[in-house]
């Protein structure tokens, strides 16, 4: 299946994304029109609808998109990306009506540390990371390069922030460690001009940058926790505040409001509404996370603020109380588990948390916290009453599914950790994995859990078990380049299959004569449940390892996911893929039908979860 070939397969329809880039400094915009938000997720741009959550997709990077802004007049969006050492870093401007590319400017090496328009959608002035340190300024229509120079002067520090001026197209601001620039375009002759500011004995890291209404001021806020106050037009600084209550772990968002109060986002999460120049907060919020930005709807009556906890916020200004609009996973998802036989719900796993989402809405209306864990598997058991999951500090925690209160723990279940789990249909046991190989049957009832019997092949972690469903076999996948097939009568090998590969995942067909796997080696391979014996071999991607299969409950179709970042719909007797996914940018760890085979979900290791329309209605 070469990439070659994805224009000739019909392509899933992506119906709605969970996840949100929070560490993207100043990522989350909302649009001039005042009805849509516009935010990174990987290489992807989103832009959602305010009203009914609606999502659209610009896809065009290759890699993490690492700044995301929107031109005054709302008519261009413009992306920078990073890229690997030594390769060119490109930067989109997107034309917002069309939904579509404007002009793909590369220049920039590494990393796009920023950009800003100017307030007449002239130009563009970007900024390079640290393998890079030019600033270079473009022209919009053209979607060409005018000049450009070193950013920071050789015995400065890196430039981290650009802001234009609001009234003048021809002035712009670059600030960083120990790096503070007036700009002068000078169009005639091609050229920039820089003045350095007169800060004095000051040194400090500029973080973000705010410039007054009137461009008579600028405001640079800074890791130290202060806010400086610079003079645009004599180039000289004005004021240090607060000199006393700094804010806490540094400034990490500005917003002037037109009453000429400021909104200021520090890095311990705390929003704050200050007065005048001392910068005094008359009124704070907290919320989870370091405030990565703040952006303004309208006058600023109701405004957004993003935290790198992957977590969005509306305030209204009148009352400055929080709300939670969005909210997803900020670290990689492990597992995804949907209650017997309905679609409705769905409850995914990552580093220190379990949440549970409703799948039409992509609310988020269960979260389960375990500090400083990491959960490797979840499953719902299928009377509906419980929760497990599979924990790296070696216990199985239970939980409920209405409160997320914790049930039970067995403690110690695995030396190494518990890597996957499973239930039996009739949820009287549990059958648990671990990082040493072993797979342990446990069987628990009202006020008890105890281990009937610990099998011991496998030589390696196990990551993935299936059970059959009249409870009698179950088969695991490990990376030790074996699947057992396990009597769970006698507690004892049936069958092994063995291959040189890293198993992944397996499946049971749904008729439970044929077990599907996947792993490092990237083929798909059919075996016999009678005997262990292969049937057949597919490549099953290209690049990189399949790390989710999952079979439609009719049995006709299966679907896979890996380090290819792509979703693959096939046929299970034809071996062909039918339809690709594309808009993952990090691997895909896992992936399900929904069991209604409305649609599939994919997880990823960027923290997304993904829903596509399931292509072929049964």
């Amino acid at each position: 299946m070469a990439r070659e070939t994805h224009e000739t397969v019909p392509q899933l329809e992506l119906e709605s994304v969970i996840g949100f880039n929070g560490r993207v400094p100043t990522g989350l915009n909302v649009h001039p029109d005042g009805e849509h938000l516009v935010y990174p997720l990987g290489c992807t741009i989103i832009i959602q609808a305010l009203r009914n959550r609606k999502q659209e997709f610009l896809h065009g990077h290759t890699n993490n998109v690492s700044y995301v802004t929107v031109s005054r007049s709302g008519q261009y969006i413009a992306s920078g990306q990073v890229t690997f050492m030594g390769f060119k870093a490109d930067i989109i401007i997107w034309d917002y009506p069309k939904r579509e590319i404007h002009a793909r400017l590369t220049l920039h090496k590494a990393k796009v540390e920023a950009l800003a328009f100017s307030p007449n959608d002239l130009y563009l002035v970007s900024l390079g990371g640290q393998d890079d340190g030019s600033v270079v300024v473009w022209n919009v229509a053209k979607g060409e390069a005018v000049c450009g120079s070193p950013a920071s002067a050789p015995s400065a520090g890196n430039c981290l922030t650009v802001k234009f001026s609001n009234n003048n197209d021809d002035i712009f601001i670059t600030a960083g460690s120990s790096t503070l620039r007036v700009w002068d375009l000078d169009l005639p002759n091609r050229k920039i001009h820089p003045t350095e500011c007169q800060t004095g004995q000051l040194k400090r890291i500029v973080t973000c940058l705010e410039v007054s209404d009137d461009d008579s001021f600028f405001f640079c806020g800074t890791s130290s926790g202060d806010i400086l106050t610079v003079n645009l037009k004599t180039k000289l600084l004005n004021s240090c505040a607060p000199q006393k209550k700094k804010f806490s772990q540094g400034v990490t968002a500005l917003k002037t409001l037109k009453t000429g109060d400021m909104l200021v986002g520090s890095g311990d999460g705390v929003v704050s509404l200050c007065k005048g120049t001392p910068f005094k907060a008359i009124k704070k919020v907290e919320l989870v996370g370091g405030v990565t930005s703040i952006s303004l709807r309208g006058q600023g009556h109701q405004f957004f603020a993003g935290s790198d906890a992957a977590q969005i916020y509306r305030f209204n200004y009148a009352e400055f109380k929080e709300e939670l609009v969005g909210t997803c996973h900020n670290e990689a998802v492990y597992d995804i588990s949907f209650p017997f036989g309905t679609s409705e719900l769905f409850a995914t796993c990552s580093k220190n948390d379990i949440r549970v989402w409703h799948s039409d809405t992509c609310k988020e209306l269960l979260r389960i916290t375990v500090p400083n864990m990491t959960c490797h598997a979840v499953e719902l058991m299928q009377d509906g009453k419980s929760i497990i999951s599979a924990w790296n500090d070696g216990k199985i925690r239970v939980f409920t599914p209405e409160s997320g209160k914790l049930i039970y723990a067995i403690n110690n279940a695995h030396s190494m950790g518990v890597t996957a789990i499973a239930a039996t249909t009739d949820c009287k046991k549990i059958i648990s994995g671990g990082g040493e190989g072993q797979v342990r049957v446990w069987e628990i009832g009202k006020g008890f859990q105890r281990l009937i019997e610990a099998m011991k092949e496998h030589k390696s972690s196990v990551s993935c078990i299936k059970v059959k469903r009249n409870n009698t076999e179950c088969v695991t996948a490990s990376s030790d380049g074996t699947c057992i097939i396990w009597d769970l009568v006698r507690f004892v090998r049936n069958h092994m299959v063995l291959s040189n590969t890293l198993f992944r995942c397996v499946c049971y067909h749904t008729e439970e004569f044929q077990i599907i796997t996947s792993g490092s080696d990237r083929k798909i391979g059919y075996w016999e449940v009678f005997d262990g014996s292969p049937i057949r071999e597919l490549e099953g991607s290209l690049s990189g390892s399949i790390n989710g299969m999952d079979i439609s409950p009719d049995g006709t179709h299966f679907v896979t996911g890996g380090d290819d970042k792509l979703v693959k719909v096939w046929g299970y007797n034809e071996g062909e893929v039918t339809h690709v996914g594309i808009g993952h940018s990090g691997s895909i760890t896992r992936i399900k039908v929904c069991p209604n085979a409305r649609s599939i979900i994919s997880i990823s290791a960027d923290g997304a979860i993904l829903r596509w329309k399931y292509p072929l209605l049964s």
